[in-house]
């Protein structure tokens, strides 16, 4: 939970592309330019080419929710994220990380998929890491997930209790040329909140599109 346990496993990635030609030129990232704008709780990248939308009551930022270190998130590691969707009243959230692929590195379904199970054992050690050994995960399959301009991507929770509250806590990894793609999010279940299906209508209102 400090830092997003696929990160960890970029290396995984890089050296199963490090052999043959290169499949792509080295992506360049201006830092100089704006990471995006946020209009009326729509965003729209910038700096790397992505949109997304939050439903009323929630809020879209470039800046970090005070709050999510509270839950166990790293400040550093928030500082890698280019945007955060949250609701304030229950502290449900969502944060995006674009990180430019290698030159070597290749990419298809069932290696998203593999990275993105293999993440669960870097989750659960910082996880009991934050709360102790004792405490109990439910895991979700890790499966496909369909975003909007995204070839390949795959998506795995976990759900477990915190002070009385559950959580179900969620990484999707994906890819889309030249970039990988981090989106972590958490579902903190308050009684009378609609933040599931809140959830689902901002990721599905996320989309890649083409700077061209």
């Amino acid at each position: 939970m400090k830092k997003f346990p696929l990160i960890i496993l970029l290396s995984f990635v890089l050296l199963a592309g490090c052999m043959g030609a290169p499949v792509r030129d080295a992506a360049k990232v201006d830092l100089s330019v704006p990471v995006g704008k946020i209009e009326d709780n729509h965003f729209v990248g910038i700096r790397y080419p992505f949109k997304i939308s939050a439903p009323a009551g929630w809020k879209v930022s470039l800046e970090i929710p005070s709050f999510m270190e509270s839950l166990g998130y790293d400040k550093e590691g928030l500082q890698e994220s280019e945007v955060f969707v949250y609701n304030p009243s229950t502290q449900s959230n969502l944060q995006i990380d674009f990180v430019p692929a290698g030159r070597y590195a290749k990419f298809n379904q069932e290696s998203i998929e593999w990275i993105t199970e293999a993440a669960r054992g870097s989750f659960k050690e910082e996880l009991e890491k934050d709360y102790g050994t004792g405490i109990k995960v439910e895991y979700g399959p890790t499966t496909p997930y369909s975003l909007k301009g995204v070839p390949y991507a795959a998506k795995k929770y976990a759900i477990y209790t915190v002070k009385g509250v559950k959580r179900e806590q969620g990484w999707i990894y994906a890819f889309a040329e030249p970039y990988q793609i981090f989106i972590l999010y958490m579902i903190l279940e308050k009684e009378g909140s609609h933040d599931r299906e809140d959830m689902k209508k901002i990721l599905d209102s996320f989309e890649v599109f083409s700077k061209k």
